[in-house]
């Protein structure tokens, strides 16, 4: 196999990781730390942002405001989504 090699843990069972499948694994679990610490950001500046301080109960301008920031964000995290995956794939 080229530009791979795999891991023998030895023993009866005979198990073989391959460097390939292990990356592919770190890569997915680096996009879901990734994506929820983006989802944490955009949680915490849409409550700077709509919220202020903490309130028994949200209005209806509120959750307007919280909708169109969420909104935006969205928007704006697929524009860059996008366009990094172009880039990535014209190089």
């Amino acid at each position: 196999m080229e530009g791979s090699f795999g891991l023998d843990f030895g023993g009866s069972s005979g198990v073989r990781l391959d460097s390939g499948i292990i990356m592919e694994q770190v890569k997915v679990q680096i996009a879901i730390a990734n994506a929820l610490e983006l989802l944490q950001r955009m949680m915490d500046k849409c409550f700077q942002k709509c919220i202020g301080k903490p309130v028994g109960s949200l209005d209806n301008s509120k959750q307007k405001c919280i909708a169109m920031y969420m909104d935006q964000c969205m928007d704006a995290w697929n524009t860059v989504s996008c366009t990094y995956n172009s880039w990535l794939q014209w190089e």
